[in-house]
């Protein structure tokens, strides 16, 4: 707990088991909440997931990425947090980070903090391949002409969340796949929510997760998809559900039925 305000970690898993463990145990104890959705593994991701004491929801099927956010959201402000960082149980990112990504939102000066590999040149240095770094720096600079702020990047999956920002996003409308991360900076910035970032070293090695290049290449027309879609919505040409205030929230109830909890 920080300032009052109770803090829940949420891994959105699958074929974690050989790094879940390193990244539970880093967890700081300001942490009040921790919940992982595994997306229907092959491993055994679930069951060390609950000999860990963490909450741990089991898809029926292999929804994706962003399917597994919205169940991870929906969980923990249901569980009563007040403040929600998303950890990625892979151990890509180091989960030592969190207190202070959290401080940064119970300030109330942000509602939305992402870890940045870009600032403090940690991106390459912790491995990222050449060309992931590039397609980054190009659609960070598109995004942010687009968008109208200046991010050092789009694309970290570690971020954390005020829980005026969970339930005010139409989650709902967003991919099922990884493009889902940056549909929701765009309606972050469309719906007028401060975004913070600090810096935060990576790690590339065997047994983190990572997207190939075909899904890369996906994952960056995705990008450009959002951005014309913000753009189009913004200037009234076409309105999207994604960035509208009736867009289908995560607090909605049918959603229930696709989970069950362990």
């Amino acid at each position: 707990m920080i300032n009052g305000k109770r803090i829940a970690v949420v891994m959105p898993a699958y074929n974690a088991e050989k790094t879940l463990e390193r990244t539970v145990q880093e967890l700081s104890d300001v942490v009040d909440i921790k919940i992982l959705v595994d997306d229907s593994s092959g491993d055994q991701t679930a069951e060390l997931s609950r000999r860990l004491g963490v909450q741990t929801f089991v898809h029926d099927a292999n929804y994706g990425y962003g399917r597994n956010q919205q169940t991870c959201y929906r969980e923990a402000l249901a569980a009563g947090a007040d403040i929600v960082v998303m950890v990625h149980p892979d151990y890509q990112y180091t989960p030592s980070l969190v207190p202070a990504m959290a401080g940064m939102i119970a300030s109330g000066v942000y509602d939305m903090v992402l870890g940045s590999r870009i600032l403090g040149r940690g991106a390459l240095k912790g491995g990222m391949p050449v060309y992931k770094y590039i397609f980054n720096r190009l659609l960070t600079a598109f995004q942010n002409l687009f968008l109208g702020v200046k991010l050092s990047e789009y694309h970290t999956g570690f971020r954390g969340f005020s829980r005026e920002l969970l339930e005010t996003l139409p989650l709902l409308e967003n991919s099922d796949d990884f493009v889902f991360d940056n549909q929701m900076i765009a309606q972050a910035v469309m719906f007028g929510f401060e975004i913070g970032e600090i810096s935060c070293p990576t790690k590339y090695f065997e047994e983190a997760s990572s997207i190939n290049f075909r899904r890369s290449v996906k994952y960056g027309f995705g990008v450009l998809a959002t951005t014309f879609s913000f753009v189009a919505h913004k200037l009234r040409i076409r309105r999207a559900p994604r960035f509208g205030a009736a867009g289908r929230k995560i607090t909605e109830s049918y959603y229930k039925r696709i989970v069950r909890s362990s």
